[in-house]
């Protein structure tokens, strides 16, 4: 769950900027480019969160035998599990639905 493990998700947030900015603002992304960052970026959040999950000291764990993931039960670590994924994950759900939504109104 490092910058060098599986926590691709960190390209998420770097391009988010990027994204909004020429996207939203510029109006310089179409639609579907939007729509699948969105996806894109939902399935890195779900890889991150199964990847904690399955390194954490749990009886179903699979991964971090030798350093479990113990940090996300400690303050301010666990504001992540608790507030940041899913704020994350609200945001990605209500934008794909907002571009969904986008193309059926008149």
């Amino acid at each position: 769950m490092t910058f060098e493990g599986r926590n691709f998700d960190i390209l998420c947030g770097l391009t988010a900027p990027l994204v909004y900015y020429f996207g939203y603002i510029k109006k310089g992304l179409s639609k579907g480019v939007l729509l699948a960052w969105n996806i894109i970026c939902l399935l890195l959040l779900i890889n991150i969160v199964a990847t904690a999950i399955l390194s954490a000291p749990f009886a179903f764990q699979k991964f971090a035998f030798e350093q479990p993931n113990i940090a996300l039960f400690y303050f301010p670590y666990v504001w992540l599990p608790s507030f940041v994924v899913p704020c994350v994950l609200l945001a990605h759900i209500v934008s794909i639905r907002g571009l969904i939504n986008k193309g059926s109104t008149t």
